[in-house]
């Protein structure tokens, strides 16, 4: 059996020194990207066994990202190049404080779950856990597979887990990619989740309240990131605050792609025993700093 992440795989071209906008830019390196991608491959670095269900385009990147996701271990059984689709290419650009920018060609999201849709029945069936994000929700035919996967899931007593991971420019409104949200957490294992995205969901400001909100009403379990001041998760029985852990940081994205990927490989061992959160969390948050002192969200 495996983890079952769902959702999108792109390239990262990482321009690897601090500049303020991307006109300063001399140079870019390629790297995995995609929240999904991420989640999955560091996942699999870490022993799980994961699936990744998405797509790219058959073009040269989407060769690029399907060789590199095999060497990762990352099962693609569920992972389609599209004819006619050209791969999702993000420029990023970071500044003097680790935080980076996006300017992005392409989006196969869309075109990766509809390609990846015949194969979904099967794979949730064989999942130890499924894992979805917002970005999998913005149309409606993505949507739809989505959110059959989660039910089918739930059905089967399978974990969801959610990571909202708006990117709201791809939404005609925040309001619409609340809404969308919501109707994912009923049920769910575990949302992770950051203090920004927890105030568009749940109206609280810190990570205390956001946590305590989400599992007193819908949600099993919570884990909301706090940057380099760590997490909070909150749960039955569970009210745990990880410190942040101190790193040398120069590119903040992705970390918590890293944080989540970290923690469902530590669930994984123990078939997603729920004690196992607690002590997972302090490792993936340690996780998640390293990833801050290199290029890229996995290297």
């Amino acid at each position: 059996m495996a983890t079952l992440c769902l959702g999108e795989a792109l390239v990262d071209l990482v321009c690897e020194s601090p500049v303020d906008d991307l006109s300063q830019a001399t140079s870019f390196v390629p790297h995995f990207g995609g929240a999904m991608a991420n989640v999955a491959v560091t996942a699999a670095r870490a022993g799980a066994a994961v699936q990744l269900a998405g797509g790219a385009g058959d073009d040269a990147w989407g060769a690029w990202l399907r060789g590199r996701l095999e060497a990762e271990g990352v099962g693609l059984e569920g992972f389609r190049l599209v004819t006619g689709a050209a791969t999702a290419v993000a420029f990023v650009t970071v500044d003097a404080d680790a935080q980076p920018s996006f300017l992005i060609h392409g989006d196969t999201i869309g075109v990766g779950v509809e390609a990846a849709g015949p194969h979904l029945p099967e794979l949730v069936e064989q999942a130890d856990a499924l894992v979805i994000t917002s970005n999998t929700l913005v149309g409606e035919t993505e949507r739809a597979l989505t959110m059959a996967a989660r039910e089918r899931a739930l059905a089967l007593g399978v974990p969801v887990i959610v990571d909202p991971n708006f990117r709201l420019h791809r939404w005609p409104s925040t309001a619409q990619a609340v809404e969308a949200t919501r109707a994912c957490l009923d049920g769910a294992f575990l949302v992770k989740l950051n203090e920004e995205e927890g105030r568009l969901l749940t109206g609280e400001i810190h990570a205390a309240g956001v946590a305590g909100s989400l599992v007193s009403s819908r949600v099993q379990h919570a884990v909301v990131t706090r940057g380099a001041e760590g997490a909070v998760l909150r749960g039955p029985g569970m009210r745990f605050e990880v410190p942040g852990v101190p790193a040398a940081t120069v590119d903040t994205t992705g970390a918590g792609d890293v944080l989540l990927g970290t923690l469902v490989a530590e669930l994984a061992k123990t078939r997603f025993y729920p004690a196992s959160l607690a002590a997972g969390l302090p490792i993936a948050v340690a996780a998640a700093a390293r990833a801050t002192e290199r290029w890229g969200a996995v290297g």
